[in-house]
């Protein structure tokens, strides 16, 4: 089993807020993969594969982490989430009278 530290130190090497969604976690691997990978990267050869090594070792335990979270499906968490115009629907529905066809 991880700990919180081991998750936590791999989002904060991620770059992540303590919430991120599967994008922001593959869009900030990318651009960190991005300026450290040992091809692109202008710091040192041991430095860059060394930084590699971590991102790939933190990406991967946060991957495992959100691949074993159990999400949520009740109404009140979508609504939690929901767009303004869907919870405006969800609440009046559609009436012409509103201007929604």
């Amino acid at each position: 089993m991880t700990s919180y530290e081991e998750i936590n130190q791999a989002r904060l090497l991620l770059g992540l807020p303590e919430r991120a969604t599967m994008n922001e976690i593959k869009a900030n691997y990318r651009k960190l993969m991005g300026r450290w990978h040992p091809d692109k990267c202008s710091e040192g050869n041991k430095k860059c594969e060394e930084m590699c090594r971590k991102i790939i070792s933190a990406y991967k335990l946060v991957i495992a982490y959100c691949e074993t979270y159990r999400f949520s499906f009740s109404e009140e968490e979508i609504m939690e989430h929901a767009a303004e115009e869907d919870i405006w629907l969800e609440r009046f529905g559609k009436d012409s009278s509103w201007g929604i066809p």
